[in-house]
């Protein structure tokens, strides 16, 4: 699956059925749902994981707690000439 096949699903009600948890909680999260995609994260303890959860928190304007996960997947924090959207495309690119 391609980036722009996994965003062509967000028109849908559900995330693509084979698709790790990982990209459940960015479609999750694509969706409006920060708390489903959250949940589904935040107890994994993979580097992909923390990037995503770091993510989240960067996005929901927590840069201490962002700045922990982005260490604990061995990421630098982007700096803020970075948005969201490419954030978001660059992970999603990274777990296709």
């Amino acid at each position: 699956m391609t980036l722009h096949d996994f965003k062509k699903t967000l028109s849908g009600n559900e995330p693509p059925q084979n698709s790790s948890v990982h990209l459940k909680a960015l479609w999750f999260e694509a969706k409006g749902n920060w708390d489903e995609a959250h949940l589904l994260i935040q107890d994994l303890s993979d580097k992909n994981a923390a990037w995503i959860h770091a993510y989240l928190h960067r996005k929901e304007g927590d840069i201490f707690n962002a700045e922990y996960w982005y260490n604990r997947a061995g990421k630098k924090r982007p700096d803020v000439t970075l948005s969201l959207v490419n954030e978001w495309e660059e992970i999603a690119e990274a777990l296709l």
